[in-house]
């Protein structure tokens, strides 16, 4: 019979452990103890921001809240760039749990890779963009998914009514809602709002479920009105691509200026793009040629080499110039006229557009009395209209021009210039010698007089020699308008490629409106014609009778003549008797 060991009685605990060790372990656990307890008293009185910035990120964010970007209206009220509201998809990553099936039908929806998807989700950010700026009917598909850490916020996309009709002129926003081009970036700081944010509560889903606070209240921008009339805006666009598919010209520009008040009342360069659908752009279409382009202005300059003459008492309205036999040689180079005219008359150089006669009156000037007068002008500087890019052409040193370059710019080769600043200089024949600044906003007080740069006499006289211009006789018949006097000045320029003049043309006209009592200036440029005729007569002019009639007619402006020749005749005849 074995016999039985109980476990009171068992052996092993008659062995006594060592005393050292029991006081050890006891050590142990009262230092850890201690350790536990000093932690808890730091992290909850000394550094509890920590605790409270971590438990806090697990219940509450704070939110942008965007502002309202102003809007762009046109000199009468017409909206021409609106925000509208949109929704945009934004995820808390560490929120979301997704099975593969739910992240291939949310990549779907937002028409992204689902491997893409899974890239953004996966960041260690607290906030991230899923798609910007989708459809109302998307973002309502994804709600009603209801997936877990996925959100939608609204925010603001950029509309124009107008569409490529004044896609240069508005430019356009990105996907911030921030100007990128034209308008929109020239006039950022008043347009643009200030965002806002709010602090709220999520659920543990990641939903939101209280609004805690207004952190910051948004404030939206402030609309612009522009000078802008878009029905002359459409007028001029209209014009210019019927005449540029007639022509089959490259490109062309138009600029319509108000001449009492320096106002852009209509901008329009071809091509153009359609600034609510920006795919497949090209930088050809994207310049704002009218104000980045330059190019050489040919006979458009001859009336200020004119005025010039006048203007210091060397020459009158009737002064004969020799231009036989049509040439005329400066050192090794010879100017010449398309057709040889013999004598001519101060007003008759401007009339038949003779380059001897406009070389023989700028060579009666010394090189600096000519650049001074380019320069007062506007000539070689930009305007300064606040447009991205905004050219000041090229105005060479007077201390550097020969001769044969002094003859040439008489006519307008050897300097360049933009569009823009053509349209403005010939604010002087509109107006009594003065020159505005130009406005791309609408202008409600009488602005401050101009800067003098030629006589009132002068304007008057140089104004009725472009009448006589577009007369029959003159370069530009087709520039005519019925009931109203014309005045105006045909241009035709070879363009210079890789420091050559090649055989491509600029032809361009600019011109104002009633002539006797000036109200419009149109300036119309067309590059690169090739439908058979070249000369700024048969080209631009006829653009420019278009968009003058229908200006005139828009904006109510009585007929001054209808009987224009005759009426013209009196006035060239009270010129000549007044001097």
């Amino acid at each position: 019979m074995s016999r039985r060991v109980t476990f009171n009685r068992n052996p092993l605990l008659s062995q006594l452990l060592p005393q050292w060790r029991s006081r050890f372990v006891l050590l142990l656990m009262i230092g850890g103890f201690v350790a536990l307890v000093a932690r808890s008293l730091f992290l909850q009185g000394v550094n509890n921001e920590f605790l409270q910035a971590k438990g806090e990120s697990r219940y509450a964010r704070v939110i942008e809240m965007p502002a309202t970007r102003g809007r762009v209206v046109d000199r009468h009220g017409d909206v021409l760039a609106v925000s509208t509201p949109v929704k945009s998809i934004w995820a808390i990553p560490e929120d979301v749990k997704l099975t593969p099936a739910q992240s291939r039908q949310l990549a779907a929806l937002l028409g992204i890779d689902a491997r893409e998807l899974s890239r953004k989700v996966a960041t260690e950010k607290d906030f991230v963009y899923l798609k910007r700026q989708i459809a109302p009917d998307v973002a309502q598909q994804i709600a009603a998914l209801k997936l877990p850490g996925i959100h939608e916020q609204q925010e603001y996309r950029r509309y124009y009514p107008g569409g490529d009709v004044t896609a240069h002129v508005l430019g356009f926003t990105g996907v911030e809602d921030k100007g990128q081009e034209g308008i929109e970036l020239a006039y950022e700081s008043q347009l643009a709002g200030k965002p806002g944010s709010r602090r709220v509560i999520k659920d543990r889903r990641g939903q939101i479920v209280e609004d805690v606070e207004s952190i910051r209240a948004p404030q939206d921008g402030r609309d612009v009105q522009l000078a802008l009339d878009a029905k002359i805006q459409y007028l001029a666009y209209a014009s210019l691509r019927e005449a540029l598919e007639v022509n089959k010209a490259r490109a062309g520009g138009i600029v319509v200026l108000d001449a009492r008040t320096g106002e852009v009342l209509a901008l329009v360069n071809l091509p153009t793009y359609n600034p609510n659908n920006r795919v497949r752009l090209s930088g050809a279409q994207l310049r704002n040629r009218a104000l980045t382009d330059t190019y050489e202005p040919g006979s458009t300059l001859k009336p200020f080499t004119a005025a010039m003459a006048l203007n210091q008492g060397k020459f009158r309205f009737d002064t004969p110039i020799e231009t036989a036999p049509g040439r005329l040689t400066i050192g090794s180079a010879t100017i010449s006229d398309a057709h040889p005219h013999g004598v001519l008359t101060v007003a008759q150089v401007i009339q038949k557009s003779s380059n001897v006669g406009a070389a023989k009156l700028a060579l009666s000037f010394s090189p600096e009395h000519m650049w001074q007068m380019f320069d007062d002008l506007g000539f070689g500087a930009p305007l300064r209209l606040g447009f991205p890019g905004e050219a000041g052409g090229r105005l060479r040193p007077a201390k550097s021009w020969r001769p044969i370059e002094q003859a040439t710019m008489a006519y307008g080769h050897g300097i360049s210039v933009s569009l823009m600043q053509m349209a403005h200089a010939y604010l002087v024949f509109a107006r009594q010698g003065d020159l505005l600044p130009l406005s791309l906003t609408r202008v409600d007080t009488p602005p401050p007089p101009g800067k003098a740069v030629f006589s009132a006499q002068t304007a008057r006289e140089v104004r009725a020699m472009l009448e006589l211009a577009v007369l029959p006789g003159g370069t530009a018949p087709k520039a005519q308008i019925q009931s109203y006097r014309v005045a105006g000045k045909t241009g035709t320029a070879h363009k210079l490629e890789a420091g050559v003049y090649a055989n491509k043309y600029v032809s361009s006209f600019v011109g104002l409106a009633p002539a006797s009592d000036p109200r419009l200036i149109v300036a119309v440029m067309i590059d690169e014609p090739s439908g058979g005729k070249y000369y700024g007569g048969d080209v631009a002019a006829p653009v420019f009778s278009t968009v003058m009639a229908g200006s005139l007619r828009a904006l109510g402006i009585a007929p001054d003549s209808p009987l224009a020749p005759l009426q013209v005749a009196k006035d060239v005849e009270a010129v000549r008797e007044s001097m």
